[in-house]
């Protein structure tokens, strides 16, 4: 496999999935802050930087030996997983389910958002359709770098205020909608 090929392998499946599995770490410890554990927090765990989320064997040395060993078509690896005192949580055990379901719930949501816009079309080229010429045409030119641009944002945390805690406020929601019948079975 020649270099270039690595890069777009890289850019086309490993960023995005180092995007997923950092929003998944890190709603679980959102979630875990706000059902009263704050272990995460304190370590500095509560970010979208994936570089506090890379685990050296689960996120980068099992993936590439998966990838060169099969070929690209088995690749499995994890992040550092966020730290949770259970006993902290306000409810421990009720608690500890939300706290659990916030990673997979991100992931959910994440997919449910991709997926609507591809639905609907690139999210460039609807913004470019609907913006006057001259900014339409400065939106194009920086087209191919909006991978890197919202990378960069997710690092600066400018997503996390704009993007990610309204989301996770959203998922609580509709988690708690979802959920409720079971939990009046529950009690």
């Amino acid at each position: 496999m020649d270099f270039a090929n690595i890069i777009q392998t890289i850019a086309l499946y490993a960023l995005p999935v180092l995007f997923a599995i950092t929003v998944h770490e890190a709603a679980h410890g959102y979630a875990a802050r706000h059902f009263g554990d704050r272990t995460a927090a304190f370590l500095g765990r509560v970010t979208l930087n994936p570089v506090r989320h890379i685990d050296p064997i689960g996120t980068i040395a099992m993936p590439l030996f998966l990838y060169i060993a099969t070929g690209g078509a088995f690749v499995f690896g994890y992040a550092k997983p966020v730290p949770v005192n259970f006993g902290q949580l306000r409810h421990p055990k009720r608690d500890m389910v939300w706290v659990a379901l916030a990673g997979p719930a991100s992931n959910l949501a994440m997919a449910l958002v991709w997926g609507a816009l591809l639905i609907v079309l690139d999210g460039v080229g609807v913004l470019v359709g609907l913006l006057p010429r001259g900014a339409a045409l400065a939106v194009s030119r920086i087209e191919p770098w909006g991978f890197f641009i919202v990378m960069g944002l997710v690092v600066a945390g400018v997503v996390s205020d704009l993007w990610m805690r309204p989301l996770m406020g959203v998922t609580f929601h509709l988690l708690d909608f979802v959920l409720a019948p079971l939990q009046a079975l529950i009690g």
